[in-house]
């Protein structure tokens, strides 16, 4: 596949992106043309690899897939972000180097061939055994949060004791705002 192209689809899914993404959530349009922009991205992968015979045909198919999965994957998470999505995209990066190891490993013969599998398939294991520890590791960073959260409530509220009448009342309402309570 050539740079043009490459660099044409990371500017569409960047413009893209790019119209206050950071301020609100990626729109129903904006995700779609990116969307269009993978899918045009991996034809025009598709074609370049036919130029190409035997494993280099399909090593340059399994690059094109994986950037396609990758790129699907990244885009789930500008458009509904969570730490799901981002544990998604860890799965898809893995699973795209991981067969992408595998094609290279096929150029292999005998032991070597083998070995090459075999750490192909232990990367593979590592990065999701990574993906799984960081999808928890977020999990209980935001129970802690959380506990947090309501631990500092409960002090504002504490505070807002000391106060009577109209005092009081702003200052609970202070707190709930504070932290987001109704």
């Amino acid at each position: 596949m050539n740079r043009f192209t490459h660099h044409a689809m990371a500017a569409a899914i960047g413009f893209a992106l790019s119209g206050g993404a950071l301020a609100q959530a990626m729109t129903k349009n904006q995700y779609q043309s990116a969307k269009d922009a993978i899918a045009a991205e991996l034809k025009a992968a598709k074609a370049d690899c036919q130029t190409l015979s035997a494993n280099a045909g399909d090593i340059c198919k399994a690059k094109a897939g994986g950037r396609e999965k990758v790129a699907l994957a990244e885009l789930e998470t500008w458009y509904k972000p969570s730490a799901n999505a981002t544990y998604e995209l860890r799965l898809a990066r893995a699973d795209a180097d991981f067969r992408l190891a595998r094609e290279i490993c096929d150029d292999k013969a005998g032991n070597v061939k083998d070995v090459c599998v075999k750490e192909a398939k232990a990367g593979e294991v590592a990065a999701r055994a990574d993906a799984k520890e960081r999808l928890k590791t977020t999990d209980a960073r935001d129970e802690a949060a959380s506990a947090r959260r309501e631990a500092d409530y409960a002090v504002a509220k504490e505070k807002c004791g000391s106060f009577a009448g109209d005092a009081k009342s702003n200052c609970m309402n202070d707190a709930k705002a504070r932290f987001g309570k109704s």
